[in-house]
């Protein structure tokens, strides 16, 4: 509406700046003001190119011992203006990426210092659950813990109050109204024990945590919880296929006991694809393409959106090798589950009588020792 009032803005902040200085100047998002300078259609100079024109030449007056110090923060560094990255400006590149275990386990101890919480809660286990996780997640697992155990008239919050915050945070609330049929209850037992079993006959699977076939909010009937015991930073080639085999094993599960299929693997097929393309077009863990890189990640800071830079017959031979890997890691997971029937059977009417389970139950049930 203003026209030059953003420039005008930019000349007061810096004026104001030096007045108080030394100080810190930072600005936040600033790719809404500094994206890269296009033509445009007809070249024209809008309202947001003078304002990035004002602040590069307010930053370009700066010395070195003015005592202003100038920090900006983006989501999308790549649409940044390339005069404002280059030396003497914003010339130093600090990337924030996601917690590692140690940096999950002290965030969840900053959130927790406002809550009231037991003595004996264990935060290590509840970073160790929540790999990806960003600071905001953490933040909503102890708000949501906090809510639960007011929910059941608790005065502190409790580990298993924690644990369910944090299937609530991946998998949503338990639907308590949500009503199975005894056959469709069983196949979803089938189904999450054709996981658990899977994963527990490999060698680079990570530990089941808990399996439960109790609905949730999020439209999943059910769902098994690995957690690794270390934190991962690389993945091998043969943790990525005994992750796609897990993915396989509920299907695989579904296939041998009744002898039919249902909908229930839809995410199960969506994410273990996702892992066999990426070994193919992203890792270098295919036999043909060696390694060659055949995509982009367009964004690894937003949503990490991927585009192919192939030909029509090389995305052909991409699907291929992608369908290749996934038949061969379901057929692995068939064999496990023939291997192991009479477990499944046994486990599946033990989850299927308790509804939820934990680890240590089930191993107990796979090893063959009694359970309470």
């Amino acid at each position: 509406m203003f026209v030059g009032m953003g420039a005008a803005r930019v000349r007061d902040l810096f004026k104001q700046a030096q007045e108080k200085a030394p100080c810190i100047v930072f600005i936040d998002e600033i790719d809404t003001i500094g994206k890269s300078r296009t033509a445009g259609v007809s070249g024209s100079n809008d309202e947001r190119e003078q304002t990035l024109n004002q602040l590069l030449t307010e930053m370009d007056g700066f010395d070195a011992d003015k005592g202003v110090v100038i920090l900006a923060a983006t989501n999308r560094p790549e649409t940044l203006d390339k005069a404002l990255l280059r030396p003497g400006r914003f010339d130093r590149r600090i990337p924030v990426e996601l917690p590692d275990l140690k940096g999950r386990e002290e965030i969840l101890k900053v959130h927790a210092r406002g809550v009231k919480i037991e003595d004996n809660v264990d935060f290590n286990a509840i970073a160790r659950a929540t790999p990806g996780a960003s600071g905001a997640d953490l933040a909503n697992i102890i708000n949501e813990a906090a809510l639960r155990a007011v929910k059941f008239g608790r005065k502190k919050v409790t580990q298993s109050d924690l644990e369910e915050s944090v299937e609530v945070v991946i998998a949503g609330y338990q639907r308590k109204n949500a009503v199975l049929s005894p056959r469709d209850k069983l196949k979803v037992a089938y189904h999450e024990v054709g996981h658990a079993l899977v994963a527990a006959m490999q060698d680079h699977s990570a530990p089941v945590h808990k399996i439960t076939i109790i609905p949730r909010t999020s439209g999943a009937l059910g769902y098994t919880l690995q957690v690794e015991e270390t934190e991962q930073v690389l993945m091998t080639k043969e943790q990525a296929l005994d992750k796609i085999t897990v993915y396989m094993g509920g299907r695989a599960a579904e296939e041998i006991i009744f002898n039919s299929i249902t909908s229930g693997a839809s995410n199960d097929i969506e994410q273990a694809t996702k892992i066999a393309r990426a070994m193919v077009t992203r890792y270098g863990m295919s036999g043909y393409f060696d390694m060659m890189a055949l995509e982009t990640v367009n964004n690894p800071y937003l949503g990490g959106d991927t585009s192919l830079l192939v030909s029509a017959e090389t995305a052909s031979k991409i699907d291929e090798e992608v369908l290749e890997i996934i038949k061969t890691c379901h057929q692995k997971a068939i064999k496990i589950l023939e291997e192991n029937k009479e477990k499944l059977h046994e486990i599946t009417k033990y989850l299927y009588e308790k509804e939820t389970i934990t680890g240590e139950e089930f191993m107990a049930i796979l090893n063959g020792k009694e359970t309470a």
